[in-house]
């Protein structure tokens, strides 16, 4: 082409490179996206001067107590008003339905421990306090940024952007509110910020997070003192035997020691509090 024809063309000022979604979004843009899913969340934590959690794992699934039960009123009423066909559907609903009754009680007991927690840790001095950090999805988490909410708590959620769309539940701070791409740097966060880990009944994803940290605490790449509940004792020990586990020498007795069963607000709390209390000197 020649260039004496270009003297009358304008040419558009080019996208800034950081603001160009198409690089961003490609394979040479991944390690920009990681970094800013390390720096992101670091700045915001120590704009509002977050340094310690107590991070709640949890099924999203989990349904309040009052929906629980919502639900199985209407559960009975399409039953009551069914053919014979569609009663034998149903009664698997039904069935999968009430076998959640205790899962939805521990909602309600997580929204207790969470204020219990709130409310106490309230009273330590700023730079010493514990703020309630989960994944930031519906169910357990829910309850858990719940509780921190219903006493004017900060809290965290460390979403996770999901094909199913997992969407943000309304009880946490707007401005500590994080939606992450990769799994391994929410992870990170969880146990960059957590100084106690509750594990609430959960599913693929509370099992993965719980499997990390215990694993991370036991080969010491976590070093500081990281106590971690197993909330439901009932619920832990049918779904994983570790005892069974150190019989065979897959774990070694003393990894029985890295967790602790709980199976009430009070217990669980008392629990949380002395530990702090000791490690931190409280």
């Amino acid at each position: 082409m020649d260039s004496n024809n270009n003297n009358n063309m304008k040419l558009d000022k080019p996208a800034l490179s950081f603001f160009d979604k198409n690089f961003i979004n490609s394979n040479a843009g991944r390690e920009i996206r990681i970094l800013s899913e390390y720096l992101f969340p670091e700045h915001y934590l120590e704009e509002y001067n977050i340094k310690n959690a107590i991070v709640i794992f949890g099924s999203a699934r989990v349904l309040s107590l009052a929906e629980w039960e919502k639900q199985n009123t209407t559960l009975n009423q399409q039953y009551e008003n069914s053919t014979e066909q569609e009663k034998k559907e149903l009664e698997k609903k039904i069935k999968l339905h009430q076998a959640q009754y205790e899962l939805s009680v521990n909602y309600e007991e997580c929204v207790v421990l969470s204020e219990m927690l709130a409310e106490w840790s309230m009273k330590l001095p700023e730079d010493k306090r514990f703020y309630i950090c989960t994944g930031g999805g519906p169910g357990l988490m829910e309850a858990a940024n719940r509780g921190a909410f219903n006493k004017k708590m900060p809290n965290i959620g460390f979403n996770i952007d999901l094909p199913f769309e997992q969407y943000p539940n309304p009880y946490i701070s707007k401005e500590l509110n994080f939606e992450f791409y990769y799994f391994f740097m929410r992870k990170f966060w969880f146990a960059n910020l957590s100084q106690f880990l509750i594990a609430m009944p959960g599913g693929f994803g509370t099992l993965d997070e719980l499997a990390e940290h215990l694993t991370l605490i036991q080969t010491k790449k976590i070093v500081k003192p990281l106590p971690v509940v197993l909330y439901n004792e009932k619920f832990w020990r049918k779904l994983i035997d570790f005892e069974y586990l150190a019989e065979l020498g897959m774990i070694g007795e003393k990894d029985l020691l890295l967790f602790k069963y709980c199976s009430t607000p009070d217990e669980t709390f008392d629990y949380v509090v002395k530990t702090l209390t000791k490690i931190h000197n409280l």
